[in-house]
């Protein structure tokens, strides 16, 4: 009677080496706004994020979603100066633009396909104003479904880019 070598074997696997870990130092209260002026190509949030990591701050908020190659000067709320944030959000606000006149893109902006386009007429004082007219005092619109506005937690252009269109009531 032969016996049979034990062929058990025993793997060994290499223990991996834990990376040292940075310790960031707790985050401070720090209260305050800070009034930014708000480069295109960052998102509103970016630029929040950044903030709160400069100052290292518990808290912070801004004052409004805006399209990401807007320009403007961007008020960041720290710490107590939150609870001001709304306020600011629903204070008169001042924009200036630059517009193309005679093309309509789908998603209501610059970075949208053209898919229309009309002749400009020559423009006049009174036309323009008159033009402008209907945008003067209070006004109701229905938001764009290209914008940061959020539904279920996510905003509007989420659903849009997926050809998913979601009833917005006018505001």
């Amino acid at each position: 009677m032969t016996e049979t070598p034990n062929l058990t074997t025993t793997t060994t696997t290499a223990k991996k080496k834990k990376q040292p870990q940075i310790k960031r130092p707790p985050k401070r209260l720090v209260n305050g706004i800070v009034l930014l002026n708000k480069p295109a190509g960052v998102s509103s949030n970016g630029i929040l994020q950044k903030v709160i990591r400069a100052f290292n701050a518990k808290k912070g908020g801004h004052t409004g979603a805006l399209d990401p190659f807007a320009t403007v000067l961007l008020p960041i709320c720290l710490g107590e100066a939150t609870k001001v944030s709304g306020l600011l959000l629903d204070s008169d606000k001042r924009y200036t633009a630059t517009l193309k006149l005679g093309e309509q893109s789908d998603t209501g902006d610059i970075e949208g396909e053209i898919i229309k386009t009309l002749p400009v007429p020559e423009l006049s004082y009174v036309l323009i104003t008159k033009a402008f007219a209907q945008f003067l005092g209070d006004i109701e619109q229905i938001p764009p479904m290209y914008s940061a506005l959020k539904h279920q937690g996510k905003p509007l252009y989420f659903y849009a880019r997926q050809g998913i269109e979601i009833e917005r009531p006018a505001r």
